[in-house]
């Protein structure tokens, strides 16, 4: 299957690899990557040969968050970021997540959705985008969850790069791995997921959801951030500050 935004591979072993890949914009998530990983992601749920799900990507940064590019003609998207956290949080075989530079708003998302994280020492993850002047909205739950609530209130409401061994105090990474070493952590967690078996592990994914205290596709249907999307007149000068590489002008220096 041919993709514009991601690259996917299955090894013999059934290990499934989407790579994300548009570089040039640090990964981030467009209307199409968001489509192409959310269709496929069902493929690989349903396909029996596929026992783990590794997300990688190429370039600098593993996903610099929703892309707020230019909007392109043509029809609008299927699917969204809530339907993407929703999909890959309830993805019934066992994820990891590869982060190198950032995974930032919707990335930290993502990793975050996922079962093990393991991040390389230039890797940082942020949540940004009050200083664009927009409410986070769809990524709380899962961030809720990898943070706490007291770790997710100080970087929602701060935006600051969460770094190094604080990635994996805070619960944002399991492991901090040397690039050299990287891919035998990886190996070697893919290799204890496949000493599981596939059926006992769905159905653990699913009681551990069930259990947590708030569903995750609740984001799907609860509004989050009501009346303080991209349309604000903060988030038009948040959006534009970024753009122009310039302090908002909330920002009192």
């Amino acid at each position: 299957m041919a993709f514009e935004t991601i690259i996917s591979e299955i090894s013999k072993r059934g290990v499934a690899t989407i790579t994300f890949n548009r570089p040039d914009r640090g990964n981030a998530l467009s209307a199409t990557m968001i489509d192409e990983i959310v269709t496929h992601l069902a493929d690989l749920a349903s396909n029996p040969e596929v026992r783990v799900l590794v997300i990688r990507a190429n370039g600098k940064h593993f996903c610099g968050g929703a892309d707020v590019g230019p909007k392109t003609d043509g029809p609008g998207p299927k699917y969204n970021i809530a339907d993407l956290m929703v999909e890959l949080d309830q993805f019934p075989k066992p994820t990891v997540a590869v982060v190198q530079g950032g995974a930032i708003g919707a990335g930290a998302g993502v990793t975050a959705c996922c079962d093990v994280v393991y991040a390389l020492p230039d890797a940082f993850f942020s949540v940004p985008e009050v200083r664009l002047g927009i409410v986070p909205g769809g990524v709380v739950p899962v961030l809720e969850r990898a943070l706490g609530l007291r770790n997710l209130r100080r970087y929602a409401l701060s935006g600051e790069r969460i770094t190094g061994p604080e990635s994996v105090r805070s619960g944002m990474a399991h492991e901090l791995h040397a690039s050299e070493n990287m891919e035998a952590a990886v190996d070697q967690i893919v290799d204890a997921f496949l000493l599981g078996a596939p059926g006992a592990q769905r159905i653990t994914k699913h009681e551990i959801a069930e259990y947590n205290h708030e569903s995750i596709t609740g984001v799907r249907t609860k509004p989050r951030g009501a009346g303080h999307g991209i349309q604000t007149d903060e988030a038009r000068e948040g959006i534009a500050a970024f753009k122009e590489k310039r302090k908002p002008n909330w920002y009192r220096g």
